[in-house]
């Protein structure tokens, strides 16, 4: 006999999210108030019940509590729109959402849930697999002005093989990702990059070991790009795009998404540099300095001009910035390694960047930024992530070295020391640096901890990774616990980190 799993509960944190305050106040409200009479046969209709599309009516509490909604998600930007007093909710069939709560505060409840419950809760019934279908939910959401959340999308390992995970912190709830399609030929994709644009999830190049190539075991640079669709009917699938102009893994990209590029309006990728190093041989692999970007419309792959010197191993994002003149966007690409030297002229040793380079997207045009910090001050460039505006744009740009959070300063081109970590992660440990809804999370893996939840059965030691959250803005932070649904350890060395919003 199966029992079903507990559900993923956060410990140590010190706060409550709008949604969750939200749906325990409609219920509280709602539990008050006199039931409804209502027929329990609409609650689960029929097979024969007739199709339909109900316009549903805002209540006032529902109407104040999607404009507390709209204006949260952005507070510095304009004030959003007052929305609809109606509701169109596709329903299949003719149906009560939740017994006893009028249809929009149920759609208003429902639209709210974290991503990964969602997914479980399609199969409730027909009224919710139809409200909660991608179709349905995100022009709902889009109505209601309901603000745009964040997922992690973490990449253990070779993700033809390990499938990837999508975690929702306002839960906390992990979900599985469909595997990458496998090849009997390829084996062992590290260093891809994936990128996130809208409601599509890429997944580029990278290094891998190709039994159809010589020498054996020597590890190649890939051109492969795949793309998969979250607001996609299920079940999810990987789809192949045509491939990069240049193999490449360990490489600088970002996605643009209003660039003005070519005298156009466009939207796509831009990748820069890479090589075609391996884990496996960490101190071998190729450099370049090569730029191409993919155009979503066309589904084509463009050169654009290349950087000034081989660069692999760096990171990339992309900023608006206020000129002279006019508004300039810009690709920025940060660190990385070129050129090498050799330890007693035997074992070969990366030159690691100090510098920056930026391509103008207008100019198309690279110009590039001198030293970021001082002849031993630090060795390379630790982790960076981009804590992105409203307007979608990189706002602010932190690095993670060793314990301690910095803060890049444009104007003098240097790292201040933003905060430290209050909890220290040893030297030999790894540790994931994202950002997510504006605020900066440092994963690392804890001691597995023992289930106690079926005392009949043998315990299972389960894994327990240990977020740190951080709030530039208010300058504090929170601690998160939770339990991916897998056993085996991650190192974060090798592990792939990445956000998506939906």
């Amino acid at each position: 006999m199966s029992h079903p799993s507990k559900p993923v509960i956060s410990r140590h944190v010190t706060y409550k999210s709008f949604y969750n305050g939200m749906i325990s106040l409609l219920f509280l409200f709602y539990r008050a108030q006199p039931m409804l009479p209502h027929d329990p046969t609409k609650a689960f209709p029929s097979k024969t019940s007739a199709k339909l599309t109900a316009p549903i009516a805002l209540t006032p509490i529902a109407l104040e509590l999607a404009s507390m909604a709209s204006s949260s998600s952005s507070s510095s930007s304009s004030a959003p729109a007052a929305p609809s007093e109606t509701l169109a909710v596709n329903s299949p069939d003719a149906g009560t959402l939740i017994p006893g709560l009028p249809d929009d505060v149920a759609a208003l409840i429902l639209a709210s849930l974290p991503y990964p419950h969602q997914l479980r809760l399609r199969s409730t019934c027909r009224s919710w697999r139809s409200l909660l279908s991608p179709a349905s939910l995100l022009p709902l959401r889009r109505r209601l002005r309901l603000p745009r959340r964040h997922l992690l999308c973490l990449f253990p390992s070779d993700p033809s093989l390990t499938p990837p995970l999508l975690f929702d912190p306002a839960a906390p709830a992990w979900s599985p990702l469909p595997p990458l399609p496998c090849s009997p030929h390829i084996y062992g994709l590290s260093n891809f990059v994936p990128v996130a644009l809208g409601h599509h999830l890429y997944l580029l190049g990278g290094s891998h070991f190709d039994t159809r190539s010589y020498p054996l075991g020597h590890p190649s640079a890939s051109a492969a790009a795949y793309r998969l669709d979250l607001a996609a009917p299920p079940p999810l699938a990987w789809s192949r795009l045509p491939d990069m102009l240049v193999p490449r893994g360990s490489f600088a990209s970002a996605p643009f998404p209003i660039p003005r590029t070519l005298n156009r309006e466009a939207e796509g990728i831009i990748v820069a540099g890479g090589g075609s190093r391996h884990p496996v041989y960490p101190s071998e692999g190729s450099r370049m300095s090569s730029v191409e970007w993919y155009d979503v419309a066309s589904g084509e792959w463009r050169m654009w001009e290349g950087l000034p010197r081989y660069r692999a191993g760096c990171v990339g994002f992309v900023v608006r910035r206020d000129e002279e003149e006019a508004e300039e966007e810009e690709f920025w690409v940060m660190g990385g390694y070129g050129e090498y030297r050799t330890v007693s002229r035997v074992v070969p040793a990366d030159v690691f960047y100090r510098d920056a380079v930026v391509l103008g997207l207008k100019s198309g045009k690279w110009r590039e930024v001198g030293d970021m910090w001082e002849e031993g001050e630090r060795t390379k460039l630790g982790r960076v992530v981009a804590v992105d505006g409203d307007d979608g744009w990189a706002k602010e740009i932190f690095m993670l070295d060793c314990n301690e959070i910095f803060r890049y300063d444009f104007a003098s081109n240097r790292w201040l020391k933003e905060s430290s970590l209050r909890r220290k992660i040893p030297t030999n440990e790894s540790c994931g640096f994202v950002a997510m809804n504006g605020e900066l999370y440092v994963l690392t893996s804890a001691k597995p901890s023992m289930d106690i939840s079926e005392t009949r059965r043998p315990l299972k030691k389960r894994l327990t990774l240990e977020i740190q959250v951080y709030n530039p803005v208010k300058k504090k932070w929170r601690l998160l616990i939770t339990n991916p649904p897998f056993h085996h350890p991650i190192d974060f060395k090798t592990a792939i980190l990445c956000t998506i919003q939906i």
